[in-house]
């Protein structure tokens, strides 16, 4: 007897809702017609293709997890493997074939404020965590109370992992202190409902960002050159592609995918069995053991390696295109992750996810106000943060396939100052809380 299971089961038939849903997206988007033309002005076709998957989960059609009880009584657990497929394969390919024009020197000249700005988001979650407790307590103390390994803070203390580094510094803090398991559930909940809620603003500012950056009165000049440089030479070698091109791209793309992966088994293998503090889940060295981790750095590595060959050439015959075909998939897969009905679903939680994420989201505006950063590089250095490596591409790239290594290169940095950051957030929200 079913208890959760959605209307779809089978991972082939919601890849095919997925799909379904891109290619309405793409085509209403392309489309002359008045509605769509206004339609799309308002609400960008990235956010259509992320938020569409979150409503046929939401009313039940597919789902990324699900439960059922077997003839005998018992529960048992079932996942959809799309978004780690997606996750695993298509987001490291994308990544190659994105890097595959890039110019590293243009990167580089894009300055400081890149930096500046994924500082600023760190400090804003190292800071959130313990003003929200303190604003939520003085409403309702009992919110962000709880004693011992229930005590809400321990809890809080694994968002802070996953928003400055990743799954696995959100895992390390929940080894760190020793969180309630029975109840980290309503933890992931607040993680999935706040960093997807925000990831949705971030999209739709995205839409919107010449007049934020006007606002903001922001200098684009060296992000406008970047993607001039990279335009102008996808122009001047673009071709026709045969169907020899298409199978190299791929080639290209997957083999260093297949190498990734194999590179992240040895290192990640090598380090856990050679040092302590990285095999010690307790460690905050504990996320230089993660394979997503080496995947994503070897695959970008790789990828910018490349672009100083003659393979860089293949950009002419759509490599980025591609890669954009799988950031797409990606979207769709993250976008089907996030369950529009469980947001009132604990309330208190969300709210404190809410204040917490708006603290961070001021603080970013604040200093790229102050030092006329572009909206590029607050939504960037917010999702290196709060989405990592997942989605920080992903927001990158909306603005231009070129641009997609930075938003890589700041989750890496998230990545490595994760476990820390969120130690100084738990210990501050340890003192702050009733």
């Amino acid at each position: 007897m079913d208890t959760t299971s959605p209307i779809i089961t089978q991972d082939t038939i919601a890849f095919g809702i997925l799909m379904l849903t891109l290619g309405f997206v793409f085509y209403t988007s392309s489309s002359n017609t008045k509605f769509w033309t206004k339609f799309y002005k308002i609400v960008p076709a990235l956010l259509m293709a992320y938020m569409l998957p979150a409503v046929f989960t939401s009313i039940g059609v597919i789902a990324p997890d699900w439960e059922t009880i077997g003839e005998s009584g018992e529960i048992i657990k079932h996942k959809s493997n799309l978004y780690y497929v997606a996750s695993r394969f298509l987001l490291p390919a994308s990544l190659v074939l994105m890097t595959l024009s890039i110019d590293l020197k243009a990167v580089f000249n894009l300055g400081p404020k890149a930096l500046i700005m994924f500082i600023t988001g760190t400090v804003g979650i190292i800071i959130g965590g313990p003003i929200a407790i303190m604003l939520i307590s003085i409403f309702s103390p009992e919110t962000v109370g709880g004693a011992d390994t229930d005590a809400v803070w321990r809890g809080l203390s694994t968002l802070a992992g996953s928003w400055i580094g990743g799954g696995a510094n959100q895992a390390a803090m929940l080894e760190i202190y020793e969180y309630n398991p029975k109840k980290y559930g309503g933890m992931v909940l607040v993680d999935i409902v706040v960093a997807n809620l925000w990831m949705a603003i971030l999209l739709i500012g995205i839409g919107k960002s010449k007049k934020i950056d006007k606002w903001l009165k922001a200098d684009t000049s060296a992000i406008e050159v970047l993607k001039e440089k990279v335009s102008s030479y996808a122009a001047k070698v673009t071709r026709n592609p045969s169907l020899s091109d298409l199978i190299v791209i791929l080639s290209i793309a997957f083999t260093i995918v297949g190498f990734s992966h194999f590179g992240a088994n040895v290192i990640s293998s090598f380090l856990k069995e050679n040092f302590e503090a990285v095999s010690d889940k307790t460690s905050a060295l504990s996320s230089f053991g993660s394979q997503f981790f080496w995947m994503i750095t070897i695959a970008t590595t790789l990828g910018i390696l490349l672009s100083f060959t003659k393979f860089k050439k293949y950009e002419g015959a759509g490599a980025s295109k591609i890669g954009s075909v799988f950031i797409y998939i990606l979207v769709a897969t993250i976008g089907m992750k996030m369950d529009l009905g469980k947001i009132l679903e604990n309330p208190g939680l969300i709210v404190i996810g809410l204040v917490w994420m708006t603290i961070h989201a001021l603080l970013l505006i604040i200093v790229a106000k102050l030092i006329k950063a572009p909206f590029f590089f607050l939504a960037v250095g917010s999702q290196a943060n709060v989405g990592g490596a997942a989605s920080a591409p992903v927001v990158a790239a909306a603005f231009h396939p070129s641009l997609a290594t930075v938003g890589v290169l700041l989750a890496v940095f998230g990545y490595v100052v994760g476990t820390y950051g969120a130690i100084l957030t738990a210990e501050l929200m340890r003192i702050v809380s009733p």
